[in-house]
């Protein structure tokens, strides 16, 4: 996200090197330009200008020490004010009150309230081992309720049957008696959108606000809305007393400039991103995590954390033993790459994280590394015997045939396979020489789609 900006910081940085220190004069262009890329990303113009204001108190006259230049001076004074722009701090949910812990889940129509009320019972469930029961509300958009029943099943999560005909105060009162007799840690209550704000809206929800006590009041708000989000974040921050906000299709917004007004007019933290259609796709907001990757320089932490999630331990010590030796690398060993890699998210997810001179292979594999490339993948592979994954040498024209058929593809698709197949050998055989340089340069080969 916020590609714009990253790329704008990168060439003002290299404008800076070899000066003494940070002046007025010398980071002029500068906050030009970032005035510019944050406006073009539809960060609220309030926002730019308090922004802009505090970099450059920051920043003028501000020693360069011997081991800085004054470009990497320079972005670390812009990550301290987008880091604390963002919030400072990242702040999870509160669930510290006799259980169950109610959360109330507000917003529009379409921001992925539905989808991210199963994306967060899912995430309470696995990390937190919460007992999470969810509730719709929404008796007025069609199979409102039959969604949430649906995601909730595909979460892990119960669910508690309500119908188009009930009062929304009947709903709530009846799903939180529930929760209380069947000892649930967490109840999310789903409540209903609108296509625009409006007073009938406002009343029933600020209702169920009063008729619940929710610990959590969460504000459901789709990035790509741009200033709209932040206008319709404060309207509901006007109305409800909001514990915090949750962004959706982050990921499917290069500018994603609500990502850096919502804290600042609202004063409410940023908790969550959601970042994909899968229930999955969600991540807690981390501020500084999330200035780092605007500046390009990763999120190594996160993607970690994301691996050691998502990635079978035993088959990495494997994978990482056969990388060191150069030998034994076959196709299953290619195939379950291919998967653990999905199960991160895919390439494009784990590139995003990586620092900026990543920047070109990400770009590359967003567009052509697809679910359904992956797919193909593994078809062919499946569509292999034993004998053939483990010794790729021994498919020749007829196995491919046989091959293509089985996977229902082209014959010129088994062959694509092989070929990328044979190039991520010979980066194996590079790294297990120690040519890490020579690695890099060979990694597009590993990268399932992309050409």
């Amino acid at each position: 996200m916020l590609d714009n900006l990253t790329q704008r910081l990168t060439k003002v940085v290299k404008t800076l090197r070899g000066q003494a220190r940070l002046t007025e004069d010398n980071i002029g262009e500068m906050l030009r330009e970032v005035r510019m890329a944050l406006l073009e990303a539809d960060v609220a113009l309030p926002v730019v200008k308090d922004f802009i204001a505090r970099v450059k108190e920051r920043a003028v006259g501000q020693e360069v020490l011997d081991s800085l230049t004054p470009g990497q001076a320079l972005v670390g004074v812009v990550h301290r004010e987008l880091t604390e722009l963002m919030g400072g701090q990242s702040a999870g949910l509160n669930l510290a009150t006799q259980p169950p812990a109610v959360i109330l889940m507000s917003g529009l129509q379409g921001a992925g309230k539905t989808t991210t009320t199963a994306k967060l019972g899912k995430w309470l469930k696995e990390r937190q081992k919460k007992k999470v029961l969810a509730v719709s509300c929404d008796v007025y958009r069609p199979a409102a309720i039959e969604q949430l029943k649906a995601v909730s099943q595909q979460a892990g999560i119960d669910f508690f049957p309500s119908s188009g005909d009930q009062d929304p105060a009947e709903i709530a009162a009846a799903a939180l008696d529930y929760a209380k007799k069947h000892y649930y840690d967490v109840l999310f209550v789903d409540t209903a959108g609108r296509l625009a704000i409006d007073a009938a809206m406002m009343a029933e929800i600020k209702a169920l606000h009063a008729q619940l006590q929710p610990i959590e009041c969460l504000f459901v708000v789709d990035a790509m809305l741009g200033q709209d989000a932040v206008n319709t974040a404060k309207a509901f921050n006007d109305a409800l007393p909001l514990t915090g906000v949750i962004l959706t299709k982050l990921d499917g917004d290069s500018r994603g400039g609500a990502a850096l007004s919502v804290r600042h007019v609202t004063g409410k933290p940023l908790k969550f991103a959601g970042v994909g259609e899968k229930l999955t796709g969600l991540e807690e907001f981390h501020p500084e995590r999330m200035a780092s990757r605007i500046l390009g320089m990763g999120d190594i932490l996160g993607l970690v954390e994301e691996a050691q999630r998502n990635v079978d331990q035993d088959k990495a010590k494997d994978f990482m033993q056969k990388m060191k030796s150069g030998k034994g690398f076959d196709l299953n060993d290619f195939k379950d790459q291919i998967a653990q890699m999905r199960n991160m998210g895919g390439i494009s997810s784990l590139l995003d994280k990586l620092p900026a001179q990543f920047g070109a292979m990400a770009q590359q594999a967003g567009g052509a590394v697809e679910e359904k490339s992956i797919r193909r993948i593994e078809g062919i592979i499946n569509s292999m015997t034993p004998l053939e994954r483990s010794k790729p040498e021994l498919i020749k024209a007829s196995r491919k045939r046989r091959i293509a058929t089985g996977a229902g593809v082209q014959v010129q698709e088994v062959n694509r396979l092989l070929n990328q197949f044979e190039q991520t050998q010979k980066v194996m055989k590079q790294f297990s020489k120690g040519g890490m340089a020579k690695m890099m340069r060979g990694m597009k080969g590993m990268l399932p789609g992309m050409r």
